[in-house]
């Protein structure tokens, strides 16, 4: 009788257990997940420590994103391809086509938006060094 008493206590201790972990991590998706604003380009940061910092950025067709990193040195994994256009300060524009499965890694540039102008999503997977 006693052993059965102790399992109940386990198993139920186990339960409350599981279920704590599965409702404190509810929050902490929920951050994962980046909320989109109307017209804004979503980046949401996967991985993150001293040196690097790894995320992706989805846009849909028509959105900006109006502080990709321009001086640092990152490489691009193009996850479903599509068009960018680079803006300048100095409003000088370049548009840029990114094929899916091409990998990029760009050279230092002045400050920048991007839109896509394309009629697809576009999802890039960027690595950074810090």
């Amino acid at each position: 009788m006693r052993i059965n008493q102790t399992i109940r206590f386990l198993v139920g201790s186990l339960t409350a257990a599981l279920m704590l972990a599965a409702l404190s991590g509810i929050p902490a998706m929920a951050q994962e997940k980046a909320k989109a604003e109307k017209g804004k380009s979503v980046t949401k940061v996967l991985a993150e420590n001293d040196k690097v910092r790894v995320w992706e950025t989805h846009y849909k067709p028509g959105d900006l994103n109006t502080a990709p990193p321009s001086s640092a040195t990152r490489v691009i994994r193009v996850l479903k391809g599509g068009t960018l256009l680079w803006t300048y300060a100095d409003g000088k524009t370049e548009k840029k086509v990114w094929k899916t499965g091409e990998v990029i890694i760009p050279t230092p540039s002045p400050q920048f938006t991007s839109k896509n102008v394309g009629k697809s999503d576009i999802l890039l997977y960027v690595v950074m060094v810090k």
